[in-house]
């Protein structure tokens, strides 16, 4: 799968890896990276399928530039089942939420790269990549219990994880919101927890100016206009544990 350059400015570049599982049954990923200066990081690396081409492709991407930092937005598989690996391969630091640290290493992480993977307190953190400074959001509940998300204050692109994922399409940029709905609203009343969670999300990122939302699946949102339409529509939707009432039932069957 070819690369897709997403913002680019001097010593500055944000790359787009969209599908290095096509034909597959496992749900699609996006994997990003973001080169600044000398250094890079990669966002939600993934599993042991998409490994070896997500190795080369970030390599041939980040060119002189070291892969410095591995960001994982939560626990899941797709994100970081395949850990050990990139920090066997390379010097990087991976970053994840303090409560998965003492989960992370069941995914096989090596004693001898244990020290690089690093906690990211509940209120999030300042990265620091050659100078610039990736603001770590907290995005608890969105969907995982401990979640963050990067912004990029340089190309004003927020790495939003799960939350914004999108299923069922053939487009990586949505063209459309009111249609686009029908891609995520599955997705996001089943596997966000509450609209309290979306509520205070909404509240945080309208702080930031923002002119892209780059989700770990699907379709990212681009402009001002389609950005406000997506916090919106995730302010006010009813999703979680606000819609399960009927499913805490004992089985008849």
């Amino acid at each position: 799968m070819p690369s897709t350059i997403l913002y680019q400015n001097g010593t500055h570049k944000n790359v787009l890896l969209e599908d290095f599982l096509q034909g597959e049954k496992a749900v699609q990923a996006n994997q990003h990276i973001i080169v600044h200066g000398n250094a890079a990081i990669l966002l939600d690396p993934g599993g042991h399928k998409v490994y070896s081409k997500a190795l080369s492709a970030t390599m041939s991407e980040i060119g002189k530039a070291k892969l410095t930092h591995l960001f994982l937005s939560h626990e899941d598989p797709d994100i970081l089942a395949a850990l050990n690996g990139w920090l066997m391969t390379t010097d990087a630091v991976a970053y994840s939420s303090d409560l998965w640290m003492r989960f992370i290493p069941h995914f096989g992480l090596d004693r001898m790269v244990a020290d690089r993977l690093v906690g990211i307190p509940d209120r999030g953190m300042v990265l620091n990549l050659d100078g610039l400074k990736l603001l770590v959001l907290p995005a608890h509940f969105l969907h995982s219990s401990g979640n963050h998300q990067i912004y990029d204050p340089e190309s004003k692109i927020l790495y939003s994880g799960d939350l914004g994922a999108s299923l069922g399409h053939q487009y990586i940029e949505v063209p459309d919101f009111d249609e686009h709905i029908r891609f995520m609203k599955g997705f996001h009343v089943r596997y966000m927890s509450a609209r309290r969670a979306t509520q205070n999300w909404a509240k945080m990122v309208r702080q930031l100016d923002i002119e892209v939302i780059a989700p770990q699946h699907g379709a990212m949102m681009r402009g001002k206009e389609m950005v406000q339409r997506f916090i919106d529509w995730c302010e006010s939707l009813e999703c979680g544990v606000d819609v399960l009432d009927d499913v805490y039932q004992i089985p008849t069957e």
